[in-house]
């Protein structure tokens, strides 16, 4: 437990500072994090670094989350970087005479997609034109705040399992309060800022970060039941792999930003 505190607080309070300065030093975090994160998905399907499949995934993810328009440089389309992503793997079976079958190609553009897309929707957050840093903090403060909710409330009170086959200490009654946390949250920010957020908006970031931050944690959870692992990686001693971390964070940022919620 003194391990995982201490290295919570020192993770934390570096992600918080690199995401205050923005630009490259917080790009340059999403762009390691994303590398660390898909290393830690080939992995977990046994896959090596080195193999094509994951090849072309680690360029599906970098194509995501590097900031080419800062540099100038035009790149494909959404669709077009998934379709030749899923055009090159399905080519890579036929060229290995299905040593790398279908069912791995599929799991190479789904981790490139998952990974790529997620760490790039944090940085198009950041990145935002008028209170970039302002959208960033209300979205992790909504997620953070639905971790700590769910927590508290699930050891004071909780009783009901929410889903014990894919993650048994989780109960319905933790859920439940990390919602309540993360709509207090989300209405702090509004009526403190109200010149930033009006309040149904931000109640209904609060609602999406809460409830698909912990589909997040439960997807996430499910996948490590099925390989059979307790932690995707070792990077944060007592708190697991980036993955582990992460896993939030890479389904409510792409949601916000898929829903307009975000104005990127």
């Amino acid at each position: 437990m003194r391990q995982r505190l201490i290295t919570g607080i020192v993770a934390g309070a570096g992600f918080i500072g690199l995401t205050i300065a923005g630009g490259w030093l917080y790009t340059t975090l999403l762009v390691l994090l994303a590398i660390i994160g898909f290393t830690e998905y080939a992995r977990m399907n046994g896959v090596a670094w080195s193999h094509p499949s994951t090849l072309l995934g680690y360029a599906g993810v970098l194509l995501f989350v590097l900031p080419w328009s800062d540099w100038g440089i035009v790149i494909p389309s959404f669709l077009t970087i998934v379709w030749m992503l899923a055009f090159l793997l399905l080519a890579l079976t036929v060229i290995t005479k299905n040593k790398t079958t279908i069912d791995g190609a599929a799991l190479m553009l789904l981790g490139a997609l998952y990974v790529g897309y997620g760490f790039s929707a944090m940085g198009e957050a950041r990145q935002i034109e008028e209170h970039g840093l302002m959208w960033t903090f209300l979205s992790f403060g909504c997620i953070w705040a639905s971790d700590i909710g769910a927590y508290f409330t699930g050891r004071a009170i909780g009783k009901t399992k929410l889903w014990p086959s894919i993650s048994p200490n989780k109960t319905i009654e933790g859920a439940l309060g990390g919602v309540l946390l993360s709509l207090i949250v989300s209405a702090v920010f509004a009526l403190t800022m109200p010149d930033f957020i009006d309040l149904p908006k931000a109640l209904l970031i609060g609602l999406i970060a809460a409830v698909a931050g912990q589909f997040g944690d439960l997807i996430q959870s499910a996948y490590k039941r099925v390989r059979d692992i307790k932690d995707t990686g070792t990077l944060l001693p007592g708190h697991g792999g980036v993955l582990d971390r992460c896993d939030s964070w890479l389904i409510v940022f792409p949601l916000l930003v898929l829903t307009g919620l975000l104005p990127v």
